[in-house]
């Protein structure tokens, strides 16, 4: 099938196909004009790429863990399983800046709502 074809029957992008195709994640054939040719595998692994994007990894990771796919092994498993609980922890520390950072925003909040107060109590006192 044709860039076109894989990109309806997924629903991602041709451009987001080229750049997976461009970071190694997902390979094409040519034809002699150059036109790419997928086949069936390649719509199990879009959705599979699709998939480890909502997941919050990279294209960097992702090719990191594509092996196991490839070449499924207990080594690859391991190393797959591995890659993807750091980025677990990655995500993890990510969240707790973010709720620390809320939590500091909630308080200036706060501030601002009893400084504002103060000033209304002063106009109307």
């Amino acid at each position: 099938m044709r860039i076109g074809d894989l990109a309806a029957r997924t629903g991602v992008s041709v451009r987001s196909l080229r750049y997976y195709e461009e970071q190694g994640l997902l390979s094409s054939t040519r034809s002699p004009s150059g036109q790419r040719h997928y086949t069936e595998h390649e719509v199990e692994r879009v959705s599979f790429i699709q998939r480890l994007y909502a997941a919050g990894l990279s294209s960097g990771t992702i090719a990191e863990l594509l092996p196991c796919v490839d070449a499924p092994s207990q080594e690859n498993s391991e190393a797959a399983l591995e890659r993807m609980t750091q980025e677990r922890d990655r995500l993890s520390r990510h969240i707790a800046d973010l709720m620390r950072t809320r939590d500091t925003l909630d308080a200036v909040i706060a501030s601002a709502r009893a400084h504002r107060e103060r000033q209304r109590a002063t106009v109307a006192g």
